[in-house]
């Protein structure tokens, strides 16, 4: 890049040089707005703006770490999920939008004005339970994970964004819990098979590997989860697990195997099934 490059010309020069990506403008406007500190908006309002020599330092050297590969979440250190900013780091998954809509069946299954206990299992960067406590003020969430590193991270957001109805405890899957009852209990798991060969492509090459991998078939942590979901749900609560687009039969065999009942799986908006939900059999009382 030239002295005291414009913004358009910044743009230029990085949407070539970023042209594996799938997405090569959209990443050079996301990295220039967070290295001006201004929105995309921005950009497209004033394009002869110039940048001084540390901005167009800043933004090559971003420009560069993407071209490798970086995904834009951790090299801009947030990612937005269900409307809230969220920081994110090597330590957490990158929450996706697909994600939400195990969000959106939670809450379809959570009074508005229920003051429930619910569980976000591997919470991560705290995603899902940050929605779902936003979202339902009144409910107590709990938040689990067994890597102190996310479980900070989890912490921080939920600091910054003045969420106060969640609880972050260190542990793995249900192991901390011993009895406690949730009306709901929801989780992202690790769901990809161990050799499969998208481990090697895109973003997810930077994520934790531990966070994605789950044995041969992809199903370890959702079997640990369905068999011991029983024991922490209240009769009639509700289990939610997203999982792999050809999964769904094999988790609802799971969920039929351990007594639930109303399986249900939900398709993304591409139409791939991406996640299963059931409940426990509610009591006659």
């Amino acid at each position: 890049m030239s002295a005291r490059a414009t913004i358009a010309h910044c743009l230029a020069a990085a949407q070539q040089g970023l042209a594996g990506s799938d997405s090569p403008r959209l990443d050079a406007e996301l990295l220039l707005a967070h290295v001006l500190g201004v929105t995309r908006t921005h950009l497209h309002a004033w394009p002869e703006q110039e940048l001084d020599q540390g901005q167009q330092t800043a933004f090559t050297a971003l420009v560069e770490r993407r071209a490798a590969g970086e995904p834009v979440a951790y090299l801009l250190g947030e990612r937005e999920f269900w409307s809230l900013s969220l920081r994110v780091t090597p330590d957490t998954l990158i929450p996706r939008p697909e994600t939400e809509l195990l969000v959106e069946q939670a809450l379809a299954r959570i009074p508005k004005d229920a003051a429930q206990d619910i569980i976000d299992l591997g919470t991560g960067s705290g995603a899902i339970a940050l929605a779902l406590a936003h979202a339902r003020p009144r409910c107590r969430v709990t938040a689990t994970d067994r890597s102190l590193a996310a479980l900070a991270v989890a912490r921080d957001n939920a600091a910054r964004l003045g969420i106060a109805n969640v609880a972050f405890v260190a542990g793995d899957w249900f192991a901390p819990l011993a009895g406690h009852h949730f009306h709901v209990v929801a989780a992202n798991p690790p769901y990809v098979a161990q050799n499969d060969p998208h481990l090697q492509r895109g973003d997810v090459r930077f994520e934790p590997a531990d966070a994605l991998k789950a044995g041969e078939e992809g199903l370890d942590d959702i079997t640990r989860l369905i068999e011991a979901a029983p024991a922490h749900l209240l009769p009639g609560g509700w289990l939610l697990l997203e999982h792999g687009f050809d999964q769904g039969a094999a988790v609802r065999a799971l969920l039929h195997r351990h007594g639930f009942e109303a399986m249900e799986t939900v398709r993304d908006y591409a139409g791939n099934e991406r996640l299963s939900l059931a409940r426990t059999v509610a009591t006659n009382a």
